[in-house]
């Protein structure tokens, strides 16, 4: 084992937190769901959604056997909900075609809805602990500081990071440990903003911090607004359908935004994307 290896793994030991869907016991489905969950959204967000969704839908057949809509309404307040119908989509895959297994290779994961690469490669190592390139945005910041020193990756991955990568993934059983625990290295210490160079265990070892902690110097990186954006009202409106027992009138939806053709545009975009169905002339809902 490298320096690095040694390092990094040692520091994860003593430092990593304790969430359920890392524990021994967890599921294959656990993983899943968790990583379904953590995209985009905070940790601290996503335990108790976790819980509550893992007591109702223990397996995929449980979240398979409900209506999409049912999945849309325990999603709660958890932010971009077409998550939660791909993960009900994917649920409804795996018990139709791997007699309702999470399957435990690469490809087979790949090709379940909503599953992308980083969903397929994280299942597969966290879930089974196989060996594979896990580049989530946390990773990519450890690697660009540690290998490359650059303060932060690029847009989007490049084969030149993910060869990087692949060329520091441990060989042995500990290449899926390596890999959660440099996601972790980056939670905690190696932050985007303020990374506590004096907390990391391989700060001797940094490019970026040998260069003089280059600022970045690529495209201007966007600063995601919230207030008064068709994001906003699409919440506003989901929320109203996700909180009623049944169909829900324009009325109500009216009461929540007041601007009419930006609500008549998000909810038009909420039927388009499955996230509700229209019943009648004026009444929408979950869909079924």
């Amino acid at each position: 084992m490298s320096d690095l290896h040694e390092a990094i793994l040692g520091w994860y030991d003593a430092h990593q937190r304790d969430l359920p869907w890392r524990r021994p016991e967890a599921t294959p489905w656990g993983v899943m769901v968790s990583e379904f969950m953590l995209q985009q959204t905070p940790v601290v967000r996503v335990l108790p959604m976790w819980k509550a969704w893992m007591t109702r839908w223990p397996t995929p057949a449980a979240l398979a056997a409900e209506p999409s809509g049912e999945a849309v309404r325990a999603w709660g307040r958890l932010g971009y909900p077409r998550r939660a119908l791909r993960l009900h989509a994917a649920a409804a895959a795996i018990v139709e075609q791997h007699d309702g297994a999470v399957p435990d290779e690469y490809d087979d994961l790949l090709a379940l809805p909503g599953v992308g690469d980083y969903t397929a490669a994280a299942v597969a190592s966290f879930g089974f602990g196989r060996r594979h390139v896990v580049l989530d945005t946390n990773v990519r910041r450890v690697f660009a500081r540690l290998l490359a020193g650059h303060e932060f990756p690029a847009p989007g991955v490049t084969k030149a990071e993910r060869a990087l990568a692949a060329s520091v993934l441990p060989h042995d059983d500990s290449a899926a440990v390596w890999s959660v625990a440099v996601m972790e290295l980056g939670a905690l210490v190696c932050t985007a903003v303020a990374p506590r160079c004096d907390a990391c265990p391989v700060a001797h070892l940094c490019a970026w911090r040998t260069a003089g902690r280059p600022t970045y110097a690529g495209p201007e990186r966007k600063v995601q607004t919230w207030a008064g954006t068709d994001r906003q009202c699409r919440g506003r409106l989901l929320a109203v359908l996700r909180d009623a027992d049944g169909p829900v009138h324009r009325s109500a939806l009216e009461a929540v935004w007041d601007k009419p053709d930006q609500r008549d545009r998000a909810l038009r975009g909420l039927v388009d994307d499955g996230l509700a169905t229209q019943v009648g002339p004026d009444s929408f809902a979950l869909p079924g």
